[in-house]
């Protein structure tokens, strides 16, 4: 029986790996999060599981595979965390492209409900049996225009919901899709027009930042600004700035760019060292979760239905159909020697 070292573990995660997984892997379950510190855990084990806050560089991509690592399984859809040039020939990197784009869709959705509508408010203040409404009126969302930055499925998920919700989407993405049903716009067009932004396309060097302080200049006074994608998409001191201008009404986030050394864990005992994150939880017109758009029971059964697998696949034999290519990451490139099927190396 193969061993699997599972990192970053949660109850969540063990409820569902152990019930999908009903003993074809040996799991071994630890609580750390792996980096260059802990991947030694995995000595003995012939493939890893991680997530999306872990740090895997050059020094834990070295030490998995001197511990006979082959295979790194990462139970998330991102994998901006992982060093491929390190991993390149040595390591294969298998991940979940979708687990449930409803779910994240449905959650980011909740997110500007709740920050239009100031839910969040509303609810603490009838918990002290304050039934005042004053200051806590929003607008309608009929009829204003959304911005959808990524129209991958999560995207497209999203554009359904705001097209039930009778708004008009406009979108923007590296790679449009043809025929669709909604209309493309350059990236500084749609932050001209949109009254909600929502970000949906992976973190990489090219959206970086991709909502910036030059970015937040373009944009309409009092825009939405809606993030369940990855925290480095969103400059935080300029996002600040903008709250503070009034130039953004309103954001709702479900991922911050330091969110590494603090998300699904819990701090509520201690002094955050971390005045950004301080001052964005401190903020009326900002929600912030924590990294939860995916957490359904749907999605997490697909994680570990897909995660264990692509395991399969890997110890079979078999095309590696979700692993991350080391030389397109993105869509196949020209020049790619990889075939649609077969292996990264």
């Amino acid at each position: 029986m193969k061993k699997i070292a599972f990192f970053d573990t949660k109850a969540y995660d063990k409820y569902w790996f152990d019930k999908i997984n009903a003993g074809r892997y040996d799991i071994h379950y630890f609580e750390n999060k792996l980096t260059a510190d802990t991947a030694s855990l995995a000595k003995g084990c012939d493939g890893v599981c991680a997530f999306v806050n872990d740090t895997i560089d050059r020094q834990a991509v070295e030490t998995l595979v001197s511990e006979g690592v082959k295979v790194l399984a990462m139970r998330c859809a991102g994998y901006s965390n992982v060093d491929f040039k390190a991993a390149y020939g040595k390591l294969h990197v298998v991940r979940v492209p979708a687990y449930s784009p409803y779910a994240v869709a449905e959650h980011a959705f909740g997110l500007l409900l709740t920050v239009n509508r100031k839910l969040h408010r509303a609810y603490n203040r009838t918990r002290d049996f304050n039934f005042s409404i004053v200051g806590l009126t929003g607008i309608d969302l009929r009829g204003k225009t959304i911005g959808i930055i990524g129209t991958g499925k999560i995207g497209e998920a999203m554009i359904d919901i705001a097209k039930g919700f009778g708004m008009r989407v406009v979108a923007y993405d590296l790679y449009p899709k043809k025929d669709a049903d909604f209309e493309y716009l350059p990236l500084d067009e749609l932050l001209k027009q949109s009254d909600v932004i929502s970000l949906h396309c992976p973190l990489s060097d090219s959206t970086y930042h991709i909502l910036d302080r030059a970015a937040f200049q373009k944009m309409k006074d009092g825009v939405f600004i809606i993030n369940t994608s990855r925290g480095a998409l969103v400059e935080t001191e300029a996002l600040l700035e903008a709250l503070n201008a009034k130039k953004v009404r309103g954001a709702g986030l479900d991922v911050y760019e330091e969110e590494g050394d603090l998300f699904f864990e819990d701090y509520s005992g201690e002094i955050i060292q971390d005045d950004l994150l301080a001052l964005l939880v401190s903020r009326p017109n900002v929600v912030l979760t924590a990294h939860q758009a995916f957490l359904t029971e749907e999605a997490l059964s697909n994680i570990a239905e897909t995660t264990l697998g692509n395991l399969d696949d890997f110890f079979a034999g078999k095309p590696l159909k979700n692993e991350v290519c080391y030389y397109c990451h993105g869509p196949k490139k020209e020049g790619c020697k990889r075939g649609d099927q077969a292996r990264c190396f």
